[in-house]
């Protein structure tokens, strides 16, 4: 994930590798040592549970609240599932985006989660929580929503 970010830089030289995110791996490992290559992992961690557990609590909480549909009509079945699993991303999407700004902040900067934290704070205030959401929301919440979707119809399919 670092390699890839990094390598958005439109300026990047490396980007123009033939294997780009090699090229970077190795960069970062030179110029910054091994243990560069885990910066921003701990917002990472901190990222990927609570967002499918937000995902998975909408989840059950969306499908007692919306109306009941018959079983046996397909599509409303279809399109229950639908709007549970597009609610369920985009709240995990949105809940956990500061975590995705910290992470990728930290990757820039090499600065530790906590103090990274703070000076985007001292510089922005409360805007950088919600930085980036509108790419957060295709990159984060179109995965959770195909995952539970998915997961449904695979559970209706096979039993």
């Amino acid at each position: 994930v670092r390699s890839s970010i990094m390598l958005q830089n439109p300026g990047e030289e490396l980007a123009k590798k033939t294997f780009p995110n090699i090229a970077m791996l190795r960069h970062l490992a030179a110029t910054k040592g091994l243990a560069s290559l885990w910066t921003g992992l701990d917002a990472a961690i901190l990222k990927t549970a609570p967002k499918y557990m937000t995902a998975v609590v909408i989840k059950d909480y969306m499908g007692l609240w919306l109306a009941p549909v018959d079983p046996e009509d397909k599509t409303a079945v279809l399109l229950k599932s639908a709007k549970v699993s597009v609610t369920a991303g985009v709240a995990g999407a949105v809940l956990t985006n500061p975590l995705d700004v910290v992470r990728n902040e930290m990757f820039k900067t090499e600065e530790g989660m906590v103090s990274c934290m703070a000076r985007m704070s001292r510089e922005d205030g409360a805007k950088w929580l919600f930085r980036g959401i509108g790419k957060n929301w295709v990159a984060v919440a179109a995965p959770i929503a195909s995952t539970i979707f998915l997961t449904d119809r695979f559970k209706i399919w096979f039993g």
